[in-house]
């Protein structure tokens, strides 16, 4: 697996989600939760939102909408993510492709799962983000852009401040997952494994 590279800021065209509570099941419907891999997962990423059930696009909804079909940033609504561990819901948005979601609180485990895969979750307040939602009504297509590094959103004439924790941001900063992080332990890893063995040997032998 490669290092990804360093990613200092997401910009994109931003779409407004004011509803709260979007919990997994929305985001990535369970019928949905068959594939082993993570392929096509994009399909089913707010299925239910985005299509009817003759598998049409709802024309109301708004990534269905141009020009917001080609968002890769969502301001969403209060404890986005809630529900269940699912991080097939991560996965489809990554595929869409999201790059980040603004709200004022996301659930713990998607949170942690949005890390894992590059899903960015500034976190701001009430005030902030509906300045945002505003403004990424805006039909031209209004382009946010999220600084990782200084921790700071701008919209416009809107600069304000966002919450992340430290770990967090490094990682998307430095494009690494947790499987990544562990290889910078691996002669740790190596040494713990081969005091273990040989002490394991010495019982044995008593």
């Amino acid at each position: 697996m490669k290092d990804k590279g360093m990613m200092k800021t997401i910009k994109g065209i931003a779409a407004p989600l004011p509803l709260a509570n979007i919990d997994t099941d929305v985001i990535m419907p369970k019928r949905f939760l068959i594939t082993i891999t993570r392929e096509g997962l994009a399909d089913g990423t707010f299925a239910d939102l985005r299509f009817d059930a003759a598998g049409q696009k709802r024309p109301g909804f708004i990534l269905n909408k141009t020009p917001w079909t080609q968002a890769t940033i969502l301001v969403v609504g209060d404890n986005f993510g809630c529900g269940s561990s699912r991080e097939h819901a991560v996965w489809g948005m990554r595929q869409l492709p999201i790059d980040a979601c603004i709200g004022t609180g996301f659930a713990g485990i998607f949170y942690d799962n949005a890390r894992k895969n590059g899903l960015a979750l500034p976190i701001v307040s009430p005030e902030v983000r509906d300045s945002l939602l505003q403004f990424s009504n805006n039909p031209s297509g209004a382009e946010i852009s999220i600084n990782l590094e200084r921790r700071m959103i701008t919209a416009g004439e809107i600069s304000a401040p966002f919450e992340m924790d430290d770990a967090t941001r490094t990682a998307l900063i430095r494009g690494r997952d947790d499987t990544l992080d562990s290889l910078d332990y691996t002669s740790v890893i190596r040494h713990f494994e081969a005091g273990l063995n040989e002490r394991m040997r010495v019982s044995v032998i008593k």
